[in-house]
């Protein structure tokens, strides 16, 4: 993207139709390392990619407690994200202790979204810089919405932001129908898969990732680093032995042609 004379000001429109500085928050969104999260019917799965800026520095976090009940992932400006995480978090207090019970994830995406819009039609504002992955269970089953920077909103069943992350969408939508009925250790295998998806290459250590649980009987939480080692370990071992019984299997079978992959 480049500079132009529409967009030194967030309000003003370009003849087509377009505000380019809210454009270019939602490209900070993708330049932010990758998020994801999935849905089944009694759990949320969030992950994301830990990255310093150097290897002298720690990784910024990127998956926020809100309530017991809701937790959210971001891409983009951490700095924008620690901010609307804690106003999520105000939301919910405030509606705790006025009605004594846990606040609708959806009343709290939509007051999130209005929020985020109102920065789009300011001319002393500018838009949010992050995009959140807010994953959440009330009354209404388990939800998993995405919040633009532009105010729009969007449940999902799985879905992956930041950079690199259209590796992880593929991956989520060849898998996404099984979800609705995967178990717990199910959905966090998929969400570890998804993440090594976005790495390209690079080797998936429970350094490198970041994973969150929140689900029926199950407070949201932060899987520490040795939980989401043994399960790197366990599923990288069972991938080898698949691997290494489809090469025999093959071996056996000569002048036979290969399937289309």
């Amino acid at each position: 993207m480049f500079r132009n004379q529409y967009d030194t000001d967030v309000t003003t429109w370009s003849p087509a139709g377009r505000l380019f500085q809210v454009e270019y928050a939602m490209e900070a969104v993708k330049q932010g390392s990758a998020a994801i999260g999935l849905r089944s019917k009694t759990h949320i799965i969030l992950g994301c990619v830990n990255k310093a800026n150097s290897e002298l520095s720690s990784h910024q976090k990127k998956i926020f407690k809100v309530d017991d009940h809701i937790g959210v992932a971001i891409a983009g400006l951490t700095a924008d994200g620690r901010v609307l995480s804690r106003y999520m978090r105000n939301e919910c207090i405030n509606y705790s202790f006025t009605y004594e019970s846990p606040l609708p994830v959806g009343r709290l995406v939509v007051q999130l979204a209005d929020k985020a819009q109102v920065c789009t039609q300011r001319s002393w504002k500018r838009p949010n810089g992050v995009g959140l992955l807010v994953a959440g269970l009330d009354e209404s089953g388990a939800h998993l919405y995405y919040n633009c920077p532009s105010g729009n909103y969007f449940e999902y069943q799985a879905f992956a932001i930041g950079s690199r992350s259209q590796a992880a969408k593929t991956y989520l939508e060849r898998r996404f129908e099984n979800f609705a009925d995967s178990s717990r250790d199910d959905l966090v295998k998929d969400a570890l898969m998804a993440i090594r998806e976005t790495l390209q290459g690079e080797t998936l250590k429970s350094s490198t990732c970041t994973v969150a649980v929140v689900g029926a009987g199950e407070p949201f939480h932060i899987l520490d680093q040795e939980t989401v080692q043994q399960m790197i370990d366990a599923f990288e071992i069972v991938g080898e032995q698949e691997g290494s019984a489809a090469d025999q299997g093959g071996s056996t079978d000569e002048g036979v042609a290969p399937m289309d992959i």
